[in-house]
């Protein structure tokens, strides 16, 4: 699929990720380390999820829990892409909004990078780590590749739900409004329609 060079700037521009909030809480190192991973489009490794730990008194389950989001991302991606395939059927058929199949990678693709940016939120027990800039371009950048937004937005419910089965009611407490702080921010983009 040939995107156009207006598209790739936008994709360029939506990036929903912001760390501007964290200094008082994180130290310049661990915000660059943090900045890192984004710009490198990648879940947190190993090392990157103890270096956040030692950075201040943080709980190691909510780190525990961020890794576990990066362990099963591939499952939890598959659970909420058969959701949506089930709640729209022919979505990524001929004719479907999902369709060619590169529109549905995309879209597949997109779940797992939601999945990656929560993932962030929840190591570091923060739920203000969306760009309101990034989410303007990324809604812009929705409306130019026609993304069928309902769609989009029962994915990441999805997301929400087949995550949330992976945990303790304790931490389900903890992780969710991680997930709740990107459906809010995503839901206007339906009106936008």
């Amino acid at each position: 699929m040939q995107l156009s060079d207006a598209v790739q700037a936008l994709i360029r521009k939506a990036r929903i990720v912001s760390f501007a909030s964290w200094s008082t809480s994180f130290s310049p190192a661990t915000i660059e380390r943090l900045q890192t991973a984004d710009d490198e489009g990648r879940y947190l490794t190993d090392t990157d999820l103890e270096a956040l730990l030692a950075d201040g008194p943080h709980d190691a389950r909510v780190v525990q829990a961020a890794r576990l989001l990066r362990d099963e991302a591939p499952a939890i991606v598959s659970e909420a892409r058969e959701q949506v395939l089930a709640h729209f059927p022919g979505i990524a058929e001929a004719g479907g909004d999902l369709y060619p199949q590169a529109r549905a990678d995309a879209c597949w693709r997109d779940f797992w990078h939601f999945l990656r940016c929560i993932s962030y939120g929840v190591a570091a027990e923060r739920h203000d780590f969306t760009s309101s800039e990034g989410l303007h371009y990324m809604g812009l950048l929705y409306q130019e590749l026609r993304v069928p937004l309902p769609a989009m937005l029962l994915g990441l419910e999805s997301l929400k739900k087949a995550s949330l089965q992976r945990f303790a009611p304790e931490m389900q407490a903890t992780v969710a409004p991680c997930f709740e702080a990107l459906i809010v921010q995503l839901r206007p983009f339906e009106q936008e329609e």
